[in-house]
């Protein structure tokens, strides 16, 4: 029996001691707690497979009331949010911008050929996400013949839409998946294999060593910087040949373009690792924090598997911050567009402004450590 206590007693001591160390350390309340909570609100507010506020241009031919009617009913819908253009060439320019996620065309003689049973109008949708374009056909189609249906007594006849897909024809998830892969692995080689490998180094007591040295603070952070930059371009390089030539997605932009905005994304991952794990020094906390601010935001708030404008604004404002939502936007640009100046510039200079200011705020963090 006394045996028995005696164990007890020393697992309840075990137990005292673990509780009073986790509440000593607020990482493990953030990985336990916060981690969880972000989560679930991530997954239950955030994130939906639906999609919503559908920019769609709209080209009325026409004139007419009945065309009239099928575009206010696009107008009165919660999924499309119309914008009337006087030109072809316009609603492709918005398009090839990403301004827009379709045109509807409404042609001439529409009231005239809907009365005589043959009416049709024509839907062309970026295939830039293939499911996000299915899903764009099935919410025009439906629009469609709902309207139809109350228009029934002014048609001699159904009214039909002729849909096409631009930039994936093949509506191939592929040509969507791989330009997200990429993603993945320029943010793992560059934040998340950085923050470890530093954080084991402050573990292990060898930045110390450094420290005693003349080596200077710049010298520090690019012998750090220039191994995981390489490693990063042979992954951009294994991913595009992968690309092209197995799963044969197109590049369609520059292939200078497409390694110039890379480059520039690898830097600014480079740089959150190196300044997370000059701010933590451990190893699983910088994994975490690592995991929390760049690997996850890369898969769920980027763009990449989730359409942003189905998000909350609070959230979708969020994303503005992340350099992964301007990476995909340029990577899907140059694979499936070509070289869209529109899209490029204002994507790589948000990208430029925040490699920047990661670059102050790296530098300021390893002065203060070496002082």
């Amino acid at each position: 029996m006394s045996d028995v206590r005696a164990r007890l007693a020393r697992v309840r001591t075990l137990v005292r001691k673990e509780w009073r160390q986790m509440i000593r350390d607020p990482a493990s309340i953030a990985i336990g707690v916060v981690l969880p909570v972000i989560l679930i609100l991530l997954f239950g507010y955030g994130l939906s497979l639906d999609v919503k506020n559908v920019p769609l241009a709209v080209l009325d031919q026409d004139g007419s009331s009945l065309a009239s009617g099928l575009i206010g009913d696009l107008r009165l819908s919660a999924y499309f949010k119309p914008y009337s253009v006087t030109s072809l060439h316009a609603a492709e320019q918005l398009l090839e911008t990403a301004r827009v996620e379709g045109i509807l065309t409404v042609p001439p003689n529409f009231a005239r050929q809907a009365r005589t049973g043959s009416a049709a109008v024509q839907l062309i949708v970026s295939g830039a996400d293939a499911n996000t374009a299915r899903i764009i056909e099935a919410y025009v189609s439906g629009a469609v013949a709902g309207w139809a249906a109350r228009e029934a007594p002014a048609l001699a006849g159904p009214v039909g839409v002729q849909s096409r897909l631009w930039f994936n024809a093949a509506n191939d998830s592929r040509y969507f998946l791989v330009p997200g892969l990429i993603v993945l692995v320029m943010t793992l080689i560059g934040a998340f294999l950085t923050a470890m490998v530093v954080a084991r180094e402050w573990e292990r007591g060898t930045f110390e060593a450094l420290f005693v040295t003349p080596v200077r603070a710049e010298e520090i952070l690019l012998g750090k910087t220039i191994p995981y930059f390489a490693l990063g371009m042979v992954g951009l390089a294994l991913c595009v040949l992968s690309g092209r030539f197995l799963f044969h997605v197109p590049v369609r932009g520059s292939l200078l373009v497409l390694l110039a905005v890379s480059m520039l994304y690898v830097l600014v991952a480079l740089a959150i690792g190196l300044l997370i794990s000059s701010a933590v020094k451990n190893q699983l906390v910088a994994s975490q924090l690592t995991l929390i601010v760049t690997f996850m935001p890369a898969t769920m708030l980027s763009g990449l598997l989730f359409d942003l404008r189905s998000m909350p604004v609070a959230i979708r404002a969020i994303t503005y911050v992340l350099p992964a939502r301007y990476y995909v936007t340029l990577l899907q640009t140059i694979f499936l567009a070509g070289d869209i100046w529109a899209v490029i510039v204002p994507n790589a200079l948000a990208l430029l402004a925040m490699l920047a200011l990661l670059a102050l705020a790296l530098r300021a963090v390893t002065r203060k450590r070496l002082a």
